[in-house]
């Protein structure tokens, strides 16, 4: 084999390596993904949500604006809590009373007595109502480690989809959504009767309609 041929050999490889390296945009970003969502995972955690409301025994009951504020929680504890309530009276002579008042208001606004747990606590003098709910949380956004005008490859930003993530997190009503999907309603079996009764008569199985459920957004272009 003489010089030439190797030589020839040598740039030929050479020049494909070249090729490939053009071929191959450079990832200057590191291990970044293109979708935001796998750089900015969604975490949802458990955290205790509590209210602190003063009680007197002797007038048996809430002001105004503290039984406003026991209905919203409750209300909020019975669309995305978990597990059981707690009431936890000042300890003393009056601890009875007072759980027996907030079991039976809790009941009220539609708490199972299953779900309710009581007990006691000293210090403060406030009844706590508390519960385990699940929080979403995103990452803080407003990583700029490299400048966005300085990339070879076009690679993606260490802040890109962060803000997405972070208003689901913000927007979403239950995060126990995220984690698992929730339980399907029963069948409504009355209705189920009506539709195979119409079918097997050979009537519309669908539901009637009023003027205002047609689904039409504009009568433009219906000439």
């Amino acid at each position: 084999m003489t010089e030439f041929t190797i030589a020839l050999r040598t740039a030929s490889i050479v020049a494909l390596m070249l090729a490939a390296s053009c071929a191959s945009p450079v990832n200057d970003g590191g291990a970044l993904s293109s979708d935001g969502a796998v750089n900015h995972p969604i975490q949802v955690a458990p955290h205790f949500a509590s209210i602190k409301l003063p009680f007197s025994v002797p007038q048996a009951g809430l002001l105004p604006d503290d039984a406003a504020r026991l209905d919203g929680f409750v209300a909020d504890y019975l669309s995305r809590g978990t597990g059981s309530i707690s009431v936890s009276a000042p300890a003393g002579s009056d601890s009875a009373a007072a759980i027996e008042y907030f079991a039976a208001r809790l009941f009220s606004l539609g708490v199972p007595h299953s779900r309710i747990l009581v007990g006691t606590h000293d210090g403060d003098s406030r009844v706590e109502i508390g519960y385990i709910a699940y929080e979403a949380q995103a990452d803080e956004c407003g990583d700029w480690p490299k400048n966005l005008g300085d990339t070879a490859g076009n690679a993606t930003s260490a802040n890109f989809g962060c803000a997405v993530q972070k208003n689901i997190a913000a927007q979403i009503a239950d995060p126990r959504d995220l984690v698992e999907p929730r339980q399907a309603d029963g069948a409504d079996a009355a209705r189920r009767a009506v539709v195979i009764d119409n079918y097997e008569k050979g009537k519309v199985t669908a539901a009637d309609k009023t003027p205002s459920q047609s689904g039409a957004v504009s009568d433009v272009n219906k000439n």
